[in-house]
Parts: structure tokens; C-alpha cells; sequence
């Protein structure tokens, strides 16, 4: 197994890095938006937006959301493109949080929400115009695996989007964005959420996960096409965008 694959939230678990993923969420899930609000800073929602430019101009009629959690991503683009969209989590705790936003919306007619597993999908070859992954890839148990999967499902032709947090390189937002992750980010996360392991993970799985030419070379691997990626907020986070 690859090293990023082998980062887990509970170092002392005999779980599976899958089990500890959904168990994790489950946990943290009713206090997740509001962490995620506090800890970007409200940046997230503009890199959302980005992705929802890029999902616009692939002008799909049906949208897999994987690792849709509580459903931010999966509502925005229900709110700005005509897509039947479906979101899958591993965790029921996210999701149930995500149904609730969703028919607050008033849009359980465009978004349904379904528990699954993203390296083992339910759906047949060739069923998605455009699939769609925001900060989810990092949590795969098997990373190509999880890949290979998505490409099984979606048409050719269709559009894959990834968004992930990344490692900035340079001066210095390397060294602010270490500091952050290695000491605010953790005390915070465990003042709201009761659960300071989620958020040592977060920046141990970011830290270990493949960005930038490394990440477009594992699309190539897994047969994605035409892998482009565009850096965020001085490369806290990246957008990857590729075609089967």
C-alpha cells in the first residue's frame, strides 16, 4: 500500500483505515459545517465555487458527489446547474445531517442522498455524466482502487473533478500553514467536535497525500485523460480536473 494510504484517525485501532474513516465522521458529524466554517475561515465556499465553474461547462445531466458528507457541494450544484445529482458517504451520521440540509433546500426532488463505499460503488458501468470528490479522495482506504472505481462508472467522455487540500511549497505560508495545522488546527477541532484525533489526522493525511504532478500522474495511471490542476489560496488546497 501506498504511504497515504496508511494514515489513519486512531493510530491505537485494529479497525480498518474505511471503518476509522466512517467512525470518525460519525463522530464529528454534528458539529462538522461549523468546523469547517471556523478552521478555512470561510474559504472553502469559494473553492466550491470554483469547482461548480468547471462542473457548469461540462453541462452534465446526472452528477455523482462521492464522500458528499454533509452535502455542501451537492446543494451548490443543485442551485447552479439543472443536474440530477446523487451524493454517496460512508458515514450515516454526515448524511443524515446532509438529508436535512437538503430538504431545507427544498430540492429532494434533484438531490438524493445514499450510504456507500466509494472503492466498491453501486452503480453500473458508464452512469454518471460528470463525478465530483471534495476532500474525500484523502480518505480512501486504496487510492488508485477508489480511482479505478470512479472511471468504472463514469461515461466516456464524462468529467472528474477532485478538489483536496494541499501542501504549500513556498515561504512563507509553508511554514504558517505547518504551524496551523500542527497546533491550531488541532486544539480547535478538539474544543468543538470532542474528538481531537479527527483533526490530528486531518493535516498527518494531508501531509501524506500526493499533490500536484504527483496526483495528476495516479489520474494517468488509472486511465484519466487530460489531467489539469489548479492551485488555491497560495496551495492550502488544489482543484484536479480530468476526463475518462
Amino acid at each position: 500500500m501506498a504511504k497515504h494510504d496508511n494514515v489513519t484517525p486512531y493510530e491505537a485501532s485494529d479497525l480498518t483505515k474505511k471503518k476509522q474513516v466512517e467512525q470518525m465522521f460519525d463522530n464529528i458529524s454534528p458539529k462538522y459545517d461549523l468546523l469547517n466554517r471556523i478552521l478555512s475561515g470561510g474559504i472553502d465556499i469559494q473553492w466550491r465555487k470554483d469547482v461548480i465553474k468547471m462542473v457548469q461547462s461540462a453541462k452534465p445531466a446526472t452528477i455523482l458527489d462521492i464522500a458528499t458528507g454533509t452535502g455542501d457541494l451537492a446543494i451548490m450544484m443543485a442551485k447552479n446547474t439543472n443536474a440530477q445529482i446523487t451524493g454517496l458517504d460512508l458515514s450515516a451520521g454526515m448524511l443524515e445531517v446532509g438529508r436535512k440540509k437538503v430538504e431545507a433546500e427544498g430540492l429532494n426532488n434533484r438531490v438524493t442522498m445514499i450510504q456507500g463505499d466509494s472503492e466498491n460503488l453501486p452503480f453500473e458501468d458508464n452512469s454518471f455524466d460528470c463525478i465530483t470528490v471534495s476532500f474525500g479522495v484523502r480518505n480512501f482506504e486504496n487510492l488508485e482502487k477508489g480511482l479505478s472505481e470512479i472511471r468504472r462508472i463514469l461515461k466516456p467522455g464524462g468529467t472528474f473533478i477532485i478538489l483536496e487540500f494541499s501542501y504549500p511549497t513556498s515561504f512563507p505560508m509553508k511554514q504558517l500553514y505547518t504551524f496551523y495545522s500542527k497546533n491550531i488546527l488541532p486544539a480547535i477541532g478538539k474544543l468543538i467536535s470532542k474528538d481531537q484525533s479527527a483533526y490530528t489526522y486531518l493535516p498527518d493525511s494531508v501531509a501524506a497525500f500526493p499533490h500536484g504532478e504527483e496526483m495528476k500522474n495516479i489520474l494517468k495511471n488509472v486511465n484519466f485523460t487530460q489531467p489539469i490542476d489548479k492551485k488555491l489560496t497560495f496551495g492550502i488546497a488544489s482543484i484536479y480536473k480530468s476526463v475518462k
